[in-house]
């Protein structure tokens, strides 16, 4: 007669692995990260240059402007980003720390980006 094994340590891997409810979580206490208790930002890593460029891929040929490497945690990315779309009077979002401006509006980014003074701006790609 065989017997049943049982999963001892299951209990102790009780860490989420992917679920659509939450979306992203914080590392730290695991929790979505509207909900973290941790109370520090998630700022994106990079070198300290942001990079403006147009990328066209996945978008059935229709450009956007992408804004890479912005230092800031995400309420002030998502004013940031208000305020360069209200700037190229056009659409957009933030996605995952990058800002995309609908249309090619990479001078226009650039520029406002070196006014504030705060970062070192770079145009990347072509």
């Amino acid at each position: 007669m065989k017997s049943k094994q049982t999963l001892s340590g299951l209990g102790q891997l009780s860490g989420l692995v992917y679920s659509t409810d939450s979306g992203r979580t914080c590392p730290d206490c695991r929790q979505a990260k509207a909900d973290c208790r941790c109370g520090r930002p998630v700022l994106p890593k990079g070198d300290g240059i942001v990079r403006v460029s147009r990328e066209t891929k996945g978008r059935a040929g229709k450009g956007v402007t992408l804004v890479k490497g912005v230092p800031l945690a995400e309420p002030e990315l998502i004013a940031l980003g208000k305020e360069l779309k209200a700037a190229c009077g056009s659409g957009g979002t933030v996605k995952d720390g990058v800002i995309e401006v609908q249309g090619d509006h990479r001078e226009r980014v650039i520029e406002l980006l070196k006014k504030k003074g705060t970062w070192t701006v770079k145009q990347a790609g072509g």
